[in-house]
């Protein structure tokens, strides 16, 4: 998988921005991170809940993995050269969701 289709699936979110982030590249939701893209390239972080990381833990270790910040999962580091798209979609729309306004999920029909 290649970073441009990444980055396309991302912006296709509503409201999504990308954005610098130190040095990375960053994807937003009303200014809020629901995905950041290392200066390698070759990665993506997903910042999804614990219930989202397990599961995509146990379908796809292959090509995910924890991602760590000090002593605490914050995320998953996916590998792109060997991501499957439409996990990488689900995994940032969760991501999208988890970040994303009220009225925007409701837009989404994802409000509860």
């Amino acid at each position: 998988m290649e970073l441009a289709q990444v980055r396309k699936m991302a912006l296709s979110l509503p409201e999504t921005t990308e954005e610098p982030h130190f040095n990375y590249s960053s994807f937003r939701v009303g200014g809020k991170i629901f995905a950041t893209v290392p200066p390698e390239g070759g990665h993506i972080h997903v910042f999804v809940g614990e219930e989202q990381r397990e599961r995509a833990l146990a379908l796809d270790p292959s090509f995910i993995e924890k991602l760590w910040w000090g002593k605490r999962v914050a995320g998953l580091r996916v590998a792109l050269k060997e991501a499957k798209p439409a996990t990488v979609q689900t995994l940032l729309s969760q991501a999208w969701s988890g970040k994303a306004s009220q009225r925007l999920l409701a837009l989404r029909g994802e409000a509860g």
